[in-house]
């Protein structure tokens, strides 16, 4: 299984953190070991000083394929989580700097968070999913896949030309802009619609 992680696919987060807008699909993976487990905390990691969220939409395939054209990509999903790219700032600006790759400030263990539930998507207008955040029950984060500079079968067709796809890979969508710290204590919700699909506490 593996957890694919698109980055730079809403315009404003991209800004945020002074990002160039990519012209293709910018993606990064995940080890399953980073899978937060069902009902545990989110303990902050001994090497980073500054772990932000990243709340994001979450694809799951159930079907194999390589080579996908996005005309047929809907075919390769049938369900939409909701999760958290947990990212070590700290350590992503310290690699950026030294031209380094920064896989270690985002596959570090427990750093995805997944929902326990996925909707299907024959229930959601997948052009027009609002989904957000809170933190200590106050909204951090909201963002909706309208605004995604590559929607969900773009995404698809484009990893498929160099990785296959396989059942139950879980593809992160990207982040809204609103990303910031957790520090020890603080509580983290997540929702599609009105509907919370995750809660993990932060130790």
């Amino acid at each position: 299984m593996k957890i694919i992680c698109i980055g730079r696919n809403y315009v404003n987060h991209a800004k945020e953190l002074g990002n160039a807008i990519p012209s293709e699909p910018l993606f990064f993976l995940k080890p399953d070991t980073a899978i937060q487990p069902k009902g545990h905390p989110f303990f902050i990691p001994h090497f980073s000083d500054d772990i932000h969220y990243e709340v994001e939409l979450v694809v799951r395939i159930n079907k194999t394929g390589k080579h996908i054209e996005q005309q047929f990509a809907n075919k390769y999903y049938s369900q939409i989580g909701l999760g958290i790219d947990f990212t070590a700032r700290d350590v992503q600006q310290e690699c950026k700097a030294k031209g380094l790759p920064w896989e270690k400030a985002k596959g570090f263990d427990g750093s995805a968070q997944i929902s326990r539930t996925f909707i299907d998507k024959s229930d959601l207008e997948l052009d027009n999913i609002t989904f957000s955040l809170q933190k200590n029950n106050e909204q951090v984060q909201i963002g909706n896949s309208k605004d995604m500079c590559f929607n969900f079968d773009a995404i698809i067709a484009h990893i498929s030309k160099f990785y296959t796809l396989k059942i139950g890979d879980l593809i992160y969508t990207g982040t809204p802009e609103g990303v910031g710290p957790v520090k020890a204590g603080d509580q983290l919700k997540g929702f599609i619609g009105e509907q919370e699909m995750f809660k993990v506490i932060v130790k």
